[in-house]
């Protein structure tokens, strides 16, 4: 077993680190409460991958069954319990849990249970700001040839 390729090829290291203090304030709020945090973006991992802190309000809500072509989606349950469709069965997850998804995996995720937090985790990285932001603008008010185009630009793939 080896490591990838590097891609660093300094010799002394460098300052570098990119540090998100957790008491900030949500980078999207939804209209039910949802708060997304940006933690990691692509530009900010040069699209090594792309990390968010997702805080379900309450009401059930989250998408359902897709699949992404571009990128893989993992998913790690901080507190709560979010139901994850893993193909075949929604399972119940509960902080601790992690499930990931390759790239064409079925998957989906909602809060049946009330108020969760989880940890979603792309790879590679991809501008998902814009998904979230544009859901969060309201795409219930888009015709459906605009919901289609938005979720193709985003690599939301519905079953």
């Amino acid at each position: 077993m080896s490591y990838p390729p590097a891609l660093y090829h300094g010799e002394s290291g460098e300052v570098s680190a990119h540090v998100v203090r957790g008491d900030r304030e949500p980078d999207v709020v939804y209209p039910n409460g949802n708060r997304v945090f940006y933690l990691a973006r692509d530009v900010e991992t040069s699209g090594t991958f792309g990390l968010y802190r997702w805080e379900f309000a309450g009401p059930e809500s989250g998408p359902a069954p897709h699949f992404h072509r571009t990128i893989t989606e993992s998913f790690h349950v901080l507190a709560g319990t979010v139901t994850i469709f893993d193909g075949k069965d929604w399972v119940r997850c509960h902080a601790g849990d992690f499930a990931h998804v390759p790239a064409g995996g079925i998957h989906g995720f909602r809060n049946q249970d009330g108020p969760a937090q989880m940890l979603l985790h792309f790879a590679p990285g991809a501008p998902r700001e814009a998904y979230f932001e544009g859901l969060a603008a309201g795409i219930a008010d888009f015709d459906e040839d605009q919901r289609d185009r938005f979720m193709r630009e985003h690599d939301n793939h519905w079953v």
